[in-house]
């Protein structure tokens, strides 16, 4: 009893941690990835807005089309814009001496993005950025403090601007306590919300790609499980019939 009070208490104290870690106060992503239709809406966005600097070097575009159900013709047609062969891995065409000189260092790849960071996490984090004129790139985010890039989707989001609290009685500092769209992107906010949305189902699957015929397999294990344990049942009594 003791072991299992233990255990419920660890599990809440890293809870906690990857909350604090996260910063606190995360939207729920409400991703499904047993939509495929999400996932080739993500890819196609990812591609599009994020693989100019980040890349996704543990997955191929050949793997992508089976999991997502593309063609290789659709694939190499709309997703791929580095001259990469159909096999390759994902790689961003930015030159690492270009990054460094421009951001300080080389984007991360976000092969495992999502496995580290959370579904959650990911969704607050494309949502927080804001316009700030005291950062190098004229961009921050409300999540994650300080970030060295600019955000990837502001015109399909708009135009965002933080809103501040008190200033702090110590340090004369003040905290962003929310924000809001100063000037409209090219689509609705739910648009933009679905949007966000895709993207985090796509890095979710990206982090583990077998995670969609992990899921569909399961069922069939179950059966074979249940059935085989019906029939060891029946074996025992069998067995068990002249003991008695």
């Amino acid at each position: 009893m003791f072991a299992k009070f233990a255990l419920f208490v660890a599990g809440l104290l890293v809870s906690a941690a990857a909350y604090a870690a996260g910063g606190g106060g995360l939207q729920q992503s409400g991703i499904d990835l047993n939509d495929r239709g999400s996932l080739q809406r993500g890819a196609k966005l990812y591609l599009n807005y994020c693989a100019g600097c980040h890349s996704l070097k543990y997955l191929r575009y050949s793997r992508l089309a089976t999991d997502l159900g593309l063609t290789e013709d659709e694939v190499m047609e709309n997703l791929v814009f580095t001259g990469a062969k159909f096999g390759d891995h994902i790689e961003t065409a930015m030159p690492e001496a270009g990054a460094t000189n421009w951001f300080g260092k080389m984007p991360p790849d976000l092969s495992l993005v999502s496995r580290s960071r959370g579904s959650d996490w990911l969704y607050t984090y494309l949502k927080s950025f804001y316009l700030d004129e005291t950062s190098a790139l004229g961009w921050n985010n409300q999540l994650f403090p300080n970030v060295s890039m600019p955000n990837p989707l502001w015109q399909m989001q708009g135009l965002q601007h933080a809103e501040y609290g008190a200033p702090d009685a110590a340090t004369g500092e003040r905290m962003v306590t929310g924000l809001k769209i100063t000037q409209a992107g090219d689509v609705t906010p739910q648009a933009f919300d679905q949007s966000v949305r895709d993207i985090t189902a796509f890095l979710e699957y990206a982090g583990e790609p077998a995670v969609l015929k992990r899921q569909s397999i399961g069922v069939w294990v179950i059966l074979f499980l249940a059935v085989f344990t019906f029939l060891a049942l029946l074996l025992k009594r069998e067995y068990w019939r002249d003991v008695h």
